[in-house]
């Protein structure tokens, strides 16, 4: 049979760009933080192969059916806050040691209390009989803001003691404390399996609620941060928030030059 070369490249031409559009699709759903979400919305967070959820808000059923659909389920776990609308805060709230800048319904917390550790303890397995995966834990940045020694040695039990459910452990941001802890120890491997940093090229403006480039300056030490935790063979995972096309392209040739994974989300809500 006599092949027209004309047709074959045009059709070799248009198997590679279906193949680059399925590409990019895998990739835009390869890592998702949807941490505004509950039961009702499972629908939203399917088909990611790694998604981070708040699972106190959703039953032991959805995380089984996102781990069937072949997602990897992190849970939200707040080691360094507490927040008005949890159902502990009444009970915690006395730990509270000062107001968290731009988030109103937050406030930091004594994370060297024995009080709210052992309630850490009782939380982490109430997450854990839910089968989730591993853990995504935030605020660390208590010890930035009161860089005490009994915060550090409190965080550093806390990290110890997730780490100890075998279950992978995701740092987000807590630069202050996971740099001082490896100046400390030499390394990380005993308290986190990975790492998000959330604005390395993007910036928040909480004033007006919009977003604009992370200035170069503060681009630069996040990116020595994560790049430092890579070294470390830490997985890294960036979130950042922008509705700008040419930023997102930068922020995806970073992280695939970089082989880090990277949501970008144009809330900060984290709810889409």
């Amino acid at each position: 049979m006599k092949v027209n070369i004309r047709n074959l490249f045009v059709m070799i031409f248009f198997a590679l760009l279906l193949c680059g559009c399925g590409g990019v699709k895998e990739k835009a759903r390869d890592y998702g933080v949807f941490l505004s979400l509950s039961s009702s919305d499972i629908d939203k967070i399917e088909g990611y192969d790694t998604v981070v959820i708040d699972a106190q808000y959703f039953s032991a059923e959805d995380i089984s059916r996102l781990k069937e659909q072949g997602s990897t389920v992190y849970s939200y776990i707040n080691v360094g806050s507490i927040e008005k609308f949890r159902d502990y805060y009444d009970e915690y709230s006395h730990l509270a040691l000062g107001a968290y800048e731009n988030w109103d319904e937050e406030q930091w917390i004594n994370a060297a209390s024995p009080e709210w550790q052992e309630f850490l303890v009782s939380l982490e397995e109430e997450l854990l009989d839910k089968n989730i995966d591993g853990f995504f834990v935030d605020n660390c940045d208590v010890y930035y803001v009161y860089p005490r020694d009994d915060i550090f040695e409190g965080l550093t039990a806390i990290l110890k003691h997730l780490m100890a459910y075998g279950r992978p452990v995701i740092i987000n941001g807590g630069d202050t404390f996971v740099t001082e802890y490896r100046e400390k120890y030499g390394s990380l491997t005993q308290i986190m399996t990975g790492v998000n940093q959330e604005s390395v090229w993007s910036r928040i403006d909480f004033e007006t609620g919009g977003f604009s480039a992370q200035t170069a300056e503060d681009r630069a030490y996040f990116q020595e941060y994560i790049e430092m935790c890579g070294k470390e063979g830490l997985d890294v995972y960036l979130i950042e928030y922008t509705k700008d096309e040419a930023l997102k392209k930068q922020i995806e040739k970073y992280c695939l030059e970089n082989r880090f994974r990277c949501y970008i989300s144009d809330s900060i809500e984290l709810d889409e």
